[in-house]
C-alpha cells in the first residue's frame, strides 16, 4: 500500500513540474530547450541575451532574442514567465521607504510644578485683589 502511495505521489509531483511555466530569467539552457519552438541554438541565445541586457521585464521581451519572433512567441507564451520567487532580482531595486514617526498625542502635558517662591507670590496677589 505504501508503495502505491508513493508512486501516486511522484506521479502528481511530476506532471505538477510538466505544467509549471518556465522562468526564463533562470531557467538553464537544458530547461529552455524543453519548451516547444526552442531549440538548444535559441536556448543558448536566450540565456546569452540575459547575461548581456539583463533579466527580462515581461514575457514580451523575449521577442529581443534573434530567432523569436511573432509566431514562435504565440507557442511559448502559455509556458513561460518572468516572476515567481526563483526570479532574478532587479539591480534597481529601492529599500522601502522608512516608517513614519509617531503621531504625538492629542492630550496636553500638564502644567509643571511651580517653585514654592512663586506660589507665595501667587498668594499675595489673590490676596491684594
Amino acid at each position: 500500500m505504501k508503495k502505491l502511495l508513493f508512486v501516486l505521489f511522484a506521479f502528481l509531483a511530476a506532471v505538477q513540474f510538466a505544467f509549471a511555466a518556465v522562468n526564463i530569467n533562470t531557467a538553464t539552457e537544458a530547461e529552455l530547450d524543453q519548451l516547444p519552438g526552442v531549440g538548444p541554438a535559441q536556448a543558448k541565445a536566450i540565456v546569452e541575451d540575459r547575461k548581456k541586457n539583463g533579466p527580462f521585464k515581461t514575457t514580451d521581451d523575449l521577442k529581443r532574442v534573434k530567432g523569436i519572433g511573432d509566431k514562435n512567441f504565440e507557442k511559448l507564451k502559455s509556458e513561460i514567465t518572468v516572476g515567481g520567487a526563483s526570479a532574478a532580482p532587479k539591480a534597481d531595486v529601492k529599500p522601502a521607504a522608512a516608517p513614519a514617526p509617531a503621531a504625538k498625542p492629542a492630550v496636553a502635558p500638564a502644567p509643571a510644578a511651580k517653585p514654592a517662591d512663586a506660589k507665595k507670590d501667587e498668594a499675595k496677589k489673590d490676596a491684594k485683589k
